[in-house]
């Protein structure tokens, strides 16, 4: 993770995150104020997260990921370049996994926020020159700065002037790469550690295979080269929100975890194990323990959720809604007594009743389906059993409880409406 303009080590940077969200919470408190990290407090309003730039330094500082000005740069910033793109091709998973919450499910995918499908942006400049390193074609120069890569069978490329994809969870901006996909509560260790582990283990790779070349200039471009060639397909400089972009993820043979249920199991497939073991970072065991950690907290916050819908809506909605219809019944029988239309109050309280005989029938089944947690199906199961079935209930019952509060007076509402929420001033 960067730190513009210097960069920090993951560590600091990871510290200096977490006491930045202390800090806030504090400061919030102080003014009687609450700063709200949850990925998504708001339906229907944008949720919030953190975009991670990430970059690899040597020791004084020199970035490896910055296009240089000399051909040994070039050669050495597309080798770089490789081995991120062949590390997050050969693990999506784990980068998925490593922002896996209940609360980012709601913002990934949501056309507004990075797609659960984790892709690559490199901008089509620099895209057309790998497609033509492949190829072994001459590139077509864009209008702008040409620099030699001094490497003969490579191209000349130009500088990169594109903006970043803001829809792609992983992209290239120039000199560094900004994973997009953490939420703002997340703490930025987790991701930090998967992508150093898995561009390490490529970077060593490509050292054994450089160190022990005859020719060191061919063996060079012959990994560049086939890198792009068989790890091309992470690489989407497309619209990510746009839904022909699941079903070319899924030709492409991407992985695509659309909730943490799904996702947080694979964290200790037999690849990924290898992995950490043979890097020195976690052992299965730990893997386990992590994996076992992250679903119990899935399933608690989908827990206690569930119950705070249950608590909300038995003691506050219902009665608001019985108590505003009380008030239209009383007017419509009122108006009918003296000979006055009443057809708007007998239209709404007739409506009112409808959906206050739906809101009562979704949260009966709400408790009974966190009652009905089957046991002995483990952490796993229950975090299946949480998002296929609890989850679908709460947004079911969300919906009627939201038509519903468009139906009733505002001094009535129990709850703040979102424009006192976002917008008021005390």
């Amino acid at each position: 993770m960067s730190w513009r303009p210097y960069s920090l080590p993951p560590n600091v940077a990871t510290d200096h995150n977490q006491l930045t969200m202390e800090f806030m919470r504090k400061v919030a408190a102080r003014h009687d104020m609450v700063c709200l990290l949850n990925e998504k407090p708001f339906r229907g309003v944008n949720g919030s997260g953190k975009h991670n730039n990430w970059s690899l330094c040597t020791s004084d500082g020199h970035n490896l990921l910055n296009p240089g000005d000399s051909p040994s740069d070039n050669a050495q910033f597309l080798l770089f370049l490789c081995a991120v793109i062949r590390a997050v091709d050969e693990h999506q998973d784990l980068l998925r996994i490593a922002v896996s919450t209940a609360s980012n499910d709601n913002r990934l995918g949501g056309s507004e926020a990075p797609p659960a499908i984790i892709s690559i942006f490199l901008g089509q400049e620099l895209t057309d020159i790998l497609e033509a390193l492949v190829s072994r074609t001459d590139y077509e120069q864009h209008e702008h700065q040409v620099m030699d890569i001094g490497v003969d069978i490579l191209p000349k490329f130009p500088r990169d002037t594109t903006d970043r994809n803001r829809t792609s969870p992983f992209a290239f901006t120039g000199n560094k790469f900004e994973f997009r996909s953490p939420g703002s509560s997340l703490s930025v260790s987790g991701p930090n550690v998967v992508l150093n582990t898995i561009v390490a283990d490529v970077l060593e790779q490509f050292a054994d295979k450089l160190e022990q070349a005859d020719d060191f200039a061919v063996a060079l471009n012959r990994i560049i080269r086939h890198t792009i060639r068989d790890h091309r397909r992470i690489i989407f400089n497309g619209n990510g929100y746009a839904p022909e972009w699941t079903a070319e993820a899924e030709k492409r043979g991407l992985v695509n975890y659309a909730c943490t249920a799904d996702a947080l199991p694979h964290m200790v497939d037999e690849k990924n194990i290898a992995l950490f073991e043979k890097h020195g970072v976690f052992t299965a065991s730990e893997l386990r323990s992590r994996m076992a950690i992250m679903q119990e907290n899935y399933n608690k916050t989908i827990h206690i959720e569930a119950l705070t819908m249950i608590d909300m809506v038995n003691r506050d909605i219902i009665p608001a809604v019985v108590g505003y219809s009380a008030q239209l019944s009383d007017a419509a029988a009122k108006k009918s007594a003296v000979g006055l239309d009443n057809g708007c109050e007998l239209r709404r309280c007739a409506q009112l009743n409808e959906n206050l005989k739906a809101i009562d029938a979704r949260v009966q089944a709400l408790e009974r389906a966190v009652q009905s947690l089957p046991q002995g199906i483990g952490p796993e199961g229950e975090s299946h059993y949480y998002h296929d079935i609890v989850v679908k209930i709460m947004q079911s019952l969300r919906t009627v409880v939201d038509e519903t509060e468009l139906m009733v007076s505002s001094k009535a509402w129990p709850y703040p409406g979102y424009g006192e929420l976002l917008f008021g001033v005390r």
